[in-house]
């Protein structure tokens, strides 16, 4: 039955619940005009008993047989059940001793009956004599009743089946008509690719399939709009593994070309060891980003003061602060946070070395409690983010231009975004108002503080 087209199966469900339907509308009417049948023929025999009682000593028949309008019998019978007068000779009594009895007693007796002679079903009715002295039976033959139930059974036989095959049909046509939107919704899908995609089909009316069409060009579209991502994203990482790749290639093959002095050697292994660490750091981001898209980043959530995650990040950068004649600074926070301390510091790590690679002055550490949540900070006092990049600060591979992404991947901020999702927060970034960029990492705030002998001890972590 699975098997089947589904127009198939709508059409035979629907035959079936019609076969049911028109079964039970034959079987009432042929019950209600059986009935109706029976109710005229019983008043008929109603008004020729009365008739006959009045005319039961009278020499007069007992009913008029030109007002019987069809097979009919009558008889007078006494109070034992015996036959004083008969409309036909050698009929038998139509009803037994007991009723006639019972009759005589002042009651009524309306049966049906089956007479040998004349043959067929009769139906009888035994009143009393108007006397009291005897009872009157008329008897009807059921025959006229009969042939008629037998003409609408067989029109019910005939016309059942053609009603049938008629509602069948159009319950077909009905449903392929239905249906015919989903096909076109089928062989348009069949013609979605990565390469070509399109769009569905929505059918005009506003129904359930017009909404199933919807559904799946919203989801197309999103389908679409992730494979155009991946494809930018391959196409990003590409051009950032190139330019290293490009530069390493050079530095060694400048260096193989002609004798070199060991100070000229020193500097090409320099070079490249730069371009080998550069390398590395882009691989291990890229590595990360793949995690998180195969699913949730997988964290390890603690209960650990906001300063010692705050102060092992600024520990780590002071030495090259120095050598850019800046400073890395925190500020002294209670805050509790309920996060990963080691991909806080990560997230934490990526943006002091924008600060310190983009910005100017001093980079200044955070920590600032806000309803359910602790918004890590990282400010500089450099020219800020460029009009408009705020939006997409967080895309992958965004730089603001090529001066600010000098040295970069494009994918610290993306990683504090994905940190920061995580947790079930968000990241964020802005401009100061007196100069410089401000970029923050929400996480959790802890309710409670940890027990001296959990607390984290804090150690510069070597991770960019």
């Amino acid at each position: 039955m699975n098997r089947l087209p589904i127009r198939v199966r709508l059409t035979l469900g629907f035959a079936v619940a019609m076969a049911v339907v028109l079964a039970g509308m034959g079987l009432l009417v042929y019950v209600r005009v059986g009935g109706a049948l029976l109710t005229s023929v019983d008043q008929t025999l109603h008004s020729q008993a009365v008739e006959a009682a009045s005319r039961a000593h009278e020499e007069q028949s007992l009913v008029d047989p030109d007002a019987t309008g069809g097979a009919t019998l009558a008889q007078l019978l006494d109070a034992r059940g015996r036959i004083v007068r008969s409309s036909r000779v050698g009929l038998a009594p139509l009803i037994d001793p007991r009723d006639a009895r019972t009759v005589a007693a002042g009651s009524q007796v309306l049966r049906s009956i089956r007479l040998k002679r004349p043959e067929g079903d009769w139906r009888v009715i035994a009143v009393p004599a108007r006397d009291e002295t005897g009872v009157v039976v008329v008897a009807r033959s059921l025959e006229p009743r009969e042939e008629t139930l037998t003409r609408l059974f067989r029109e019910l036989l005939i016309a059942g089946p053609i009603a049938l095959l008629l509602a069948s049909l159009a319950g077909y046509g009905l449903a392929a008509a239905a249906l015919r939107p989903v096909e076109a919704m089928r062989r348009r899908a069949a013609a979605v690719t990565a390469a070509a995609p399109g769009r569905l089909p929505v059918p005009r009316a506003k129904d359930e399939v017009s909404r199933l069409a919807t559904t799946l060009n919203d989801m197309l579209a999103r389908l679409q709009g992730a494979f155009e991502h991946e494809r930018r994203f391959v196409s990003d990482a590409s051009h950032e593994l190139r330019t290293p790749l490009a530069l390493l290639r050079t530095e060694l093959e400048l260096a193989l070309r002609r004798p070199r002095s060991p100070e000229e050697l020193e500097l090409a292994l320099r070079s490249a060891a730069e371009e080998t660490e550069r390398l590395s750091r882009l691989a291990e981001d890229l590595l990360l980003i793949a995690r998180a898209d195969q699913g949730a980043l997988p964290i390890r959530r603690e209960h650990v003061p906001a300063a010692e995650v705050l102060a092992p990040v600024a520990a780590r950068f002071a030495t090259r602060a120095r050598q850019l004649r800046r400073s890395v600074q925190t500020e002294e926070t209670d805050a509790l946070i309920d996060a990963d301390p080691e991909r806080v510091e990560q997230a934490l790590g990526n943006l002091v070395d924008n600060a310190l690679a983009y910005g100017s002055g001093a980079v200044v550490l955070s920590a600032r409690e806000r309803d359910d949540v602790v918004e890590l900070h990282v400010v500089d006092d450099g020219p800020g983010f460029p009009d408009g990049f705020v939006a997409r600060a967080f895309d992958r591979f965004s730089r603001a231009d090529q001066a600010r992404g000098r040295g970069g991947t494009g994918l610290g901020l993306a990683i504090v975004d994905m940190i920061a999702k995580a947790h079930g927060t968000e990241a964020g970034a802005a401009n100061r108002p007196g100069g410089g960029a401000d970029v923050w990492l929400a996480v959790p705030r802890a309710t409670q503080r940890p027990a001296p002998e959990t607390v984290r001890q804090s150690e510069p972590v070597s991770r960019a």
